[in-house]
């Protein structure tokens, strides 16, 4: 069984974390060029553009936990966006995956159990997949 506390089921506390994939992976910033100045880990962390592309990215999975039963239509616009119009690697996702996982880690703290991540793990999992299915129907 899988418990997490009231805190950590709402995803809109983890938003604009996602920089890390920013910083850990530099050359997803070519993907935000509209962002201004990503230069360092202190302009992307104080960007207020990227901390408003986290909390879009959070709402978007926690839309997906609210719709397992049809991510697939969830994603579908999404995915158009990311494929056709921004061009994004579909690759890219399963790295962002990795930095959310290490966020909502650090976040949850204890509450991150072995059976938290591995939940949390396969959703990520299906999300990625989704995305890379989705890109490779569009193109």
């Amino acid at each position: 069984d899988v418990h997490i506390s009231s805190e950590g089921k709402n995803l809109n506390s983890f938003d604009g974390r996602n920089q890390l994939c920013l910083i850990v992976y530099p050359w997803t910033q070519r993907y935000f060029a509209g962002f201004g100045n990503l230069y360092n880990a202190a302009a992307i962390t104080s960007n207020p553009k990227v901390a408003a592309h986290g909390k879009v990215v959070m709402q978007g999975l926690e839309k997906a936990v609210k719709n397992m039963d049809n991510i697939k239509a969830t994603f579908t616009e999404l995915s158009t966006l990311h494929s056709e119009k921004l061009q994004v690697d579909p690759d890219n996702f399963m790295l962002l995956g990795d930095c959310l996982a290490i966020v909502v880690a650090s976040q949850l703290g204890k509450d991150f159990s072995p059976e938290v991540h591995a939940a949390f793990q396969k959703f990520l999992a299906v999300v990625v997949a989704l995305a890379h299915e989705l890109a490779h129907k569009e193109n």
